[in-house]
């Protein structure tokens, strides 16, 4: 319950045992597609399929990378990290 309380007041998320998930009804789902920039240089499509603003905080977000396989991960919002592509044309 201690826990709970914790990510309802804004605190960064420990991300430690099983994927951290922020309360469901504070999550808004969304379809975003990204381009995926990873730590060693190279970089992948995928999307953003919900976003979870924390009060006072960073925004996150659970991203998908197309055909890796993995399950979706929440993590921070990062531009420099994950660049929105459009989703309609101009």
């Amino acid at each position: 319950m201690a826990h709970r309380q914790q990510e309802h007041s804004g605190a960064t998320p420990r991300l430690r045992g099983a994927p951290w998930q922020p309360p469901e009804e504070e999550v808004r789902r969304v379809y975003q597609p990204v381009e995926v920039h990873h730590q060693d240089g190279t970089w992948a499509v995928g999307r953003i399929n919900a976003w979870w603003h924390p009060a006072g905080g960073q925004p996150w977000c659970r991203v998908r990378t197309i055909g890796s396989g993995e399950a979706p991960k929440w993590m921070p919002f990062d531009p420099e990290q994950l660049v929105l592509l459009p989703v309609t044309g101009t």
